[in-house]
């Protein structure tokens, strides 16, 4: 099996049809909605939040709400929809959530967007939750994972998933890797294209992305959308703290399967760290988007179909010689 990951890739470029990167529509259509980027906030606690999350849906981004304020989450629904925004949230699978589900029917709240959030995603309960939110909530565009494989794809997108969502461990607060000996940790952008060869419908790519141009290369090898942690986590308007070292700004990053997260030390796979502060995300998407913009006009087209065809080389990790 050829395995690589992002920094061993260059994709190659062609014939430039453009006269101007403006010209370039980064648009995706994702569910029921079209979206600015294929670029999606991780659903961490460290990364969203409601203010972000209702900033995020009224200037036409997607957006997935975390689900460690489980009791908050109908009335989060509700919250979004009496402002006109879609809802988009995170469940588990737990006992509990089916009981969340129901209540969701019965008070007819509809979020417009679940996420199954599930470190191993390629699991029997995960399944059973599947067919249950298609059952009781038929409406919702529901993305299940996370996934490592095209035998995980298959399954989950045959219980009813209308998209998937691929990485193991490859983020950066993640210590999956280390702490079981499994993952996409160094291969996920191999495992990506790997899952979209199985896949049908829609893929998330999630985890390992480091520069802007790793958003491309997820579109390249099959993502529809790609989720991103600590290149989104060090704003202004990112939950964690704000923190001073040595005249340096910084922000508080964890994972959702850290200590910190947790409250306890068990089953502990993420970590926390500190991201440098990047000010405003709203200047961080648009810089993701305009680079976006420059990857289409590098591919010969006129959006982000055009990514999805161009040739590419394997480096081995020579891209960044020198470079830091």
């Amino acid at each position: 099996m050829e395995t690589f990951d992002y920094d061993d890739i260059q994709l190659v470029p062609n014939k430039c049809i453009i006269k101007s990167r403006s010209e370039a529509d980064t648009s995706v259509k994702f569910g029921p909605k079209t979206f600015k980027i294929p670029v999606v906030p991780a659903n961490m606690e460290s990364v969203i939040d409601e203010d972000l999350a209702i900033w995020l849906a009224q200037n036409d981004y997607y957006y997935v709400m975390h689900r460690f304020q489980p009791e908050d989450r109908a009335d989060f629904v509700k919250r979004m929809h009496d402002r006109g925004l879609f809802a988009s949230i995170s469940v588990g699978i737990k006992d509990s959530e089916y009981d969340f589900i129901d209540q969701l029917k019965s008070e007819h709240l509809v979020p417009e967007y679940i996420t199954i959030d599930v470190a191993h995603g390629h699991s029997d309960y995960v399944i059973k939750m599947i067919r249950y939110i298609k059952q009781q909530l038929p409406e919702s565009f529901l993305t299940a994972g996370n996934v490592a494989t095209p035998e995980a794809v298959r399954e989950l997108e045959n219980a009813g998933a209308d998209a998937t969502k691929v990485g193991v461990g490859p983020g950066k607060a993640c210590i999956t890797k280390l702490k079981t000996g499994f993952g996409t940790g160094g291969w996920q952008l191999a495992a990506l294209r790997l899952c979209s060869k199985a896949a049908s419908k829609p893929l998330i790519a999630d985890g390992g992305i480091r520069h802007n141009g790793d958003i491309a290369k997820s579109v390249r090898f099959g993502a529809s959308m790609v989720m991103i942690g600590s290149l989104l986590a060090g704003h202004q308007e990112s939950p964690g703290h704000l923190i001073t070292i040595d005249g340096k700004r910084y922000k508080q990053y964890w994972g959702s399967a850290s200590e910190v997260q947790k409250g306890a030390y068990r089953n502990v796979e993420g970590k926390q760290m500190l991201v440098p502060f990047r000010g405003s995300i709203k200047d961080t998407l648009l810089e993701m988007q305009e680079d976006l913009q420059s990857s289409i006009s590098y591919a010969g087209g006129r959006d982000l179909k055009s990514i999805t065809k161009v040739d590419y080389v394997v480096v081995k990790n020579s891209i960044l010689n020198g470079d830091y």
